[in-house]
């Protein structure tokens, strides 16, 4: 098992401080800014079609700006960053004015808010993976991810009593202070030497990216498909549902960083999806009983817990390594963030669609998808298992001689 004497050994905190900062802040920033956002637009007095078009245009944009930035911002890193940092500040204000029903604002608003999301991402998520290296990037990931759960819980709890200029007020504040903590941590020596990162054709020709990259877009389909069916399922448990899963997020994300570190990625995203397959089959089964409500929430927290920390923070920066990771991160980013869009779709048919098929059919692909990680090979090295194993084994050969002697 890993031990604080580890953490230190893989790199100082304080190099790790100020990755750690800007994953945090932005993430926990996008989660809370784009709930406000789609709330908003739901609140305009416009029409379908035209809400539809508001999302299009923040989603477009959005995808474009990942591309655009995993590109330009590779060899910039820094400076990108704090001008991403800085974009997202001033967006946050600007959201205020959505509100108005002036449809030509709110499409231009709604554009830029995507570029504000997504142009800096790649680079976010690849500055933190070459913070970190590869044999303790899983336990740091997690550790990461475990403040991002409950930072973004509590904010969310501070900012219920507030009216939606306050709210988006007070994310722009901490958006803020994000910029000017990563602004004074920054490793100011120099950014650190990497390969130009390959083609995208080149990229997605590899056979280890494919075998991880299908089953997580696989995941990403099932998953936002399905949050309208639970949502009239659950009803006002689906509140409750949510609250719950950023805490258990936060716990799991934790453990699957520290399994990923010692047994390897691999069996660690399998473990998520095989989880995640019996939670829908225990809906399919029984969903109309609490009992099935409770272990969904149970098993659907550990799953993205274990996605959290391999397939969000580590799986591509290892797939990337030694070279520019942006671009391998933005591949892993795109499905995620592009799958938002399902909910919006397939919400006005959801009376239409049969809870058990729909159930079951999420079932039946996330047990699917783990076909391919079947042959996915381990981008954990071999050598750091093994080291693992072997000093795991001279522990217990300690303390069995310690207990009879």
């Amino acid at each position: 098992m890993m031990s604080a004497e580890g953490l230190k050994s893989s790199s100082s905190w304080k190099g790790f401080a100020p990755a750690f900062i800007v994953v945090f802040n932005s993430l926990a920033w996008y989660t809370l800014t784009y709930l406000m956002f789609n709330n908003a637009i739901t609140q305009l007095t416009i029409s379908a079609n035209e809400s539809l078009m508001l999302f299009v245009a923040y989603y477009v944009a959005a995808a474009l700006s990942v591309i655009f930035g995993s590109i330009f911002f590779a060899r910039a890193r820094d400076a990108g960053l704090l001008l991403w940092m800085l974009a997202g500040t001033v967006m946050t204000v600007l959201l205020t004015t959505i509100m108005s029903d002036n449809m030509s604002i709110n499409m231009l608003i709604s554009f830029l808010f995507g570029i504000s999301v997504g142009v800096g991402f790649p680079s976010c998520l690849a500055y933190f993976a070459d913070a970190t290296r590869i044999e303790h990037r899983g336990i740091q990931g997690g550790i990461t991810w475990t403040a991002i759960g409950i930072g973004s819980l509590v904010l969310a709890l501070l900012v219920t009593s507030f009216d939606s200029f306050s709210t988006f007020a007070a994310l722009a504040i901490w958006r803020l202070s994000g910029l000017v903590a990563f602004f004074f941590l920054r490793n100011r020596k120099g950014e650190k030497e990497t390969g130009k990162s390959p083609a995208y054709r080149s990229i997605l020709r590899r056979r280890d990216v494919l075998l991880y990259l299908v089953p997580w877009i696989m995941f990403c389909f099932v998953n936002f498909t399905e949050t309208p069916i639970l949502q009239k399922l659950f009803g006002d448990f689906y509140v409750l549902v949510t609250l719950a899963e950023f805490a258990l997020i936060g716990i799991f994300s934790l453990i699957g960083g520290l399994l990923a570190d010692t047994v390897g990625r691999k069996r660690v995203v399998i473990t998520g999806f095989v989880t995640l397959g019996i939670a829908y089959a225990l809906l399919s089964f029984a969903s109309g009983t609490p009992i099935s409500w409770y272990l969904y929430t149970a098993f659907d927290g550990f799953a993205w817990g274990m996605f959290a920390a391999v397939f969000f923070m580590t799986l591509w920066g290892d797939l990337g390594e030694g070279y520019e990771k942006e671009k391998y991160y933005a591949l892993g980013g795109l499905p995620y963030l592009l799958a938002g869009f399902l909910p919006i779709v397939v919400a006005p048919y959801v009376d239409l669609i049969g809870t058990v098929a729909a159930f079951s059919l999420a079932s039946f692909f996330l047990f699917l998808a783990v076909l391919p990680l079947m042959y996915a090979p381990e981008t954990l090295p071999e050598k750091s298992i093994k080291e693992r194993e072997l000093k795991s084994y001279v522990e217990k050969a300690k303390k069995a001689k310690e207990k009879f002697t």
